[in-house]
């Protein structure tokens, strides 16, 4: 077994890769090439691949999506005041290591290994590496569960956050959904639905084939729109779009909003066999509860009609608790080559641990579903 690093995904076998990876769209070869190719990974981006792989045998047996990391944007688990304390000791922070996908705070797998033992060879060979890189520390972003007791045998430090998912248990459809939830929030989601509809909006979804170039045109000019609006730079372009409808139609969905026959508002997920995952979404003029009708209504909707067991809605947000979805905790985990900050790090996440689990108790007291007894 012999471990090896490329500068791109375009050396690895498509084939091989995605045998690997499973189903998740984002691991993908094709979605993670794309993001190379349309430049929004390597050149000055501050995200450079640098794909590990093991081979026997002219096959690939485990695998992990790397990136070494001149800042810390773009990957929604933050470590700037690590970087700050770090840098004000004299010890350079970046560049760093990372294992994860770009700007999509997707929990998945990391480790791509046919068992537990090529994992773990992989693995060494990566801290192998970092160690006589001189790199500040590697950082592994939302692994699998199944990924992590790796990571901890290697003296990894985990770190707790919280995401919000709308779970499907076994719904008919929309109104079966809404019957779970306690007569204020059913209320409330009606209302939020209505209003939309009287507004004079029409919403559409469309899937593989169905999504044209003039609509992943749109939706561009929308997501760049939302980004400028924020005061940021926007992380994907139409290249990437246009690619990924391309190569990963039958994995995007994209929910637009039409008023008198013309495109006003659009929100994109993809989905594989399980699961939907939120992703972007943008308008060019302002419909009040339109964001919530694109972004969550539709997407359930949609889960619950293809029977999805999971839908993801993003990073952040409480007021998704309002939608029916339920705060879910997440992990990534740490290694710094630096004892001293190690140390630190080590009694903040502590600390931070401790309120994470608090918060998330305090979201599971506020979810919007019904009393069991009836009331």
């Amino acid at each position: 077994m012999t471990p090896t690093f490329h500068d791109t995904i375009a050396a690895i076998p498509a084939r091989q890769w995605d045998a690997l990876a499973g189903p998740q769209p984002f691991l993908q070869h094709a979605f993670l090439l794309a993001l190379e190719t349309c430049g929004c990974v390597g050149g000055e981006s501050g995200w450079q691949p640098l794909y590990a792989v093991l081979a026997a045998d002219g096959e690939l047996i485990a695998a992990m999506p790397l990136f070494l990391k001149d800042h810390s944007w773009g990957e929604y688990v933050f470590d700037w005041a690590w970087a700050d304390a770090s840098e004000r000791a004299g010890l350079p922070y970046y560049p760093k290591l990372l294992s994860a996908i770009p700007f999509t705070p997707v929990p998945g797998p990391r480790l791509l290994a046919r068992n537990e033992a090529a994992r773990q060879v992989l693995l060494e060979a990566v801290m192998a590496l970092v160690r006589r890189s001189g790199l500040s520390g590697f950082h592994c972003l939302f692994p699998l569960a199944s990924e992590q007791a790796c990571l901890a045998s290697a003296g990894f430090l985990c770190r707790s956050g919280v995401q919000f998912h709308w779970m499907n248990r076994g719904y008919r459809d929309y109104t079966d959904f809404l019957a779970v939830l306690n007569h204020d929030k059913r209320k409330k989601l009606r209302q939020e639905r209505r209003k939309v509809a009287d507004a004079g909006v029409v919403v559409q979804r469309k899937s593989g084939a169905e999504i044209s170039r003039e609509d992943w045109a749109f939706f561009s000019l929308c997501y760049q729109r939302t980004y400028r609006e924020h005061r940021s730079t926007p992380y994907l372009n139409l290249e990437f779009f246009l690619s990924l409808g391309e190569h990963l139609a039958g994995h995007c969905l994209l929910v637009l909003a039409l008023r008198d026959g013309q495109p006003i508002a659009a929100a994109l997920n993809l989905f594989d066999g399980q699961r939907l995952y939120g992703r972007y979404w943008g308008a060019l003029e302002y419909v009040p509860n339109l964001h919530f009708e694109l972004c969550y209504h539709q997407g359930i909707e949609f889960a619950i009609e293809r029977g999805l067991a999971v839908f993801e809605g993003g990073a952040q947000g409480e007021h998704k608790l309002a939608r029916g979805f339920e705060a879910v905790a997440t992990q990534s985990w740490h290694w710094l080559a630096n004892p001293e900050l190690m140390a630190a790090v080590g009694r903040f996440l502590d600390r931070e641990g401790q309120g994470i689990a608090h918060y998330l108790h305090e979201l599971d007291e506020r979810a919007p579903f019904r009393d069991p007894s009836g009331a």
